[in-house]
């Protein structure tokens, strides 16, 4: 294994402690972001259930003979287990009659097709972990100055100088928090998103539960997703979206059977919405809000590069908005954070809300930057958390305009933080 070119990722202690406390520990999330890699830094054997030189082979040891599968060093990694599902009880099985912890590490790049093979959850055996592509901070493209973490701290200052412009940000938005792209040159590293794009297409979302779906139709579906990233559109707007842009449109079922498949390969990622105790009895919006995992997907749907993008600012403050999703979840989560989105019927928004499992949240908006767009999201901010009822929950711990290219991490005088993108860490 060559560890040469691993870059660190924020998952790794995360993974650490779960092999500390249970017996398996599986990682899911899209292809390619670097799910093996990182299991394999801390394995001790491995087992590549794709290999198709031994393919057939393992597929019989599944089903009949799991034992010359699982024996090895511990942990032990099964990459690609849903290849194999009766391997889940198997190893819940041995995880019951083994001492200790941290016994398998296993991967997966898609929900089981077949479920039925499984007979127990594995509750109490298994620890999941949901990886997603690179932030910016893992690729190298943050300075990570400023810590999201410290944030809920609230300190009096910040300060960071932002070197990364606009167009940097952009290029970062089409190439993806793909590890191997992260270390290509740029033109090389465009082509990737690509290169997924046409994969999910052709290939895995025909693959992940046997349905033979039309990959005309995949790409339609994912252009119009693409074009409602960050908002809350239902099934019937990505159909009429659809037939507006390409004459043709899909109905309700459709839609749901492609985006779940979508969903099971990871590749689309929706966020729930927050609902807090308000002083007023403002209606909130419970639908969940639609993004992809990784901007650089709804780029390649919609045919787009770092230059499209500076010539329509407003499609690029939507796909900025996914980037930023997908830094926000990676480092929440090693806080034990999930981060929400909010919106009520008065047409108060607010991009994302990291909730931390002790209470403590804040409070974010998504800019591009300049001044004008910077005073807006301070404002929303400012006019949402007024609403809220801190006799019965804790008032915020900060609030932030996070922004692709302001020159400075600061904090206001109303005490909001500026914290350009790529000056963010966990």
């Amino acid at each position: 294994m060559d560890t040469s070119t691993y870059k660190s990722r924020v998952i790794d202690p995360l993974l650490k402690r779960k092999l500390q406390g249970k017996g398996a520990v599986l990682i899911e999330g899209a292809k390619w972001c670097g799910k093996t890699s990182t299991a394999e830094q801390q394995a001790s054997s491995n087992i590549y259930l794709s290999d198709p030189k031994r393919y057939d082979q393992y597929m019989l040891f599944a089903s009949d003979s799991p034992d010359l599968l699982l024996n090895g060093d511990t942990p032990r990694l099964i990459d690609e287990w849903q290849l194999a599902p009766k391997l889940w009880d198997a190893i819940r099985f041995e995880v019951d009659h083994r001492k200790g912890f941290g016994h398998f590490i296993l991967t997966g790049s898609a929900v089981p097709a077949n479920v039925d093979a499984i007979h127990h959850t594995g509750t109490g055996r298994f620890a999941w972990l949901l990886m997603r592509p690179m932030s910016l901070w893992e690729s190298g493209d943050s300075s990570g100055v400023i810590s999201l973490r410290q944030l809920f701290d609230a300190p009096q200052t910040i300060a960071a100088h932002n070197d990364t412009g606009l167009h940097r940000i952009a290029f970062l938005t089409c190439r993806g928090g793909w590890p191997s792209s992260s270390l290509q040159p740029d033109t090389i590293a465009l082509d990737q998103a690509f290169d997924y794009y046409d994969a999910v297409v052709n290939a895995d979302i025909q693959r992940v539960d046997g349905v033979n779906r039309d990959a005309s139709r995949v790409k339609r579906l994912m252009r119009s997703y693409a074009r409602h990233q960050g908002t809350q559109a239902s099934f019937s707007q990505l159909s009429q979206d659809m037939k507006a842009n390409e004459n043709e449109t899909i109905d309700d079922n459709t839609i749901y059977s492609y985006l779940n498949a979508l969903r099971r390969i990871f590749v689309v990622e929706e966020m729930a919405s927050w609902n807090p105790n308000l002083r007023s009895k403002t209606a909130i919006r419970t639908t969940n809000t639609r993004y992809y995992v990784d901007p650089s997907i709804a780029t390649a749907a919609l045919g787009l590069g770092p230059e499209d993008l500076m010539n329509d600012l407003e499609t690029f403050g939507l796909l900025f908005e996914t980037l930023c999703v997908r830094d926000l979840r990676v480092f929440a989560q090693s806080i034990e954070g999930e981060v929400y989105h909010y919106r009520d019927k008065s047409g108060l928004e607010c991009d994302a809300v990291v909730h931390l499992r002790n209470g403590n949240y804040g409070l974010i908006e998504i800019k591009l930057g300049g001044d004008h767009l910077i005073e807006n999201g301070a404002s929303t901010l400012l006019a949402l958390a007024s609403k809220i009822d801190t006799t019965r929950m804790k008032s915020p711990s900060f609030l932030m305009v996070l922004t692709a290219s302001s020159s400075f991490a600061y904090r206001r005088k109303d005490g909001i933080y500026v914290v350009p993108i790529s000056c963010l860490k966990d």
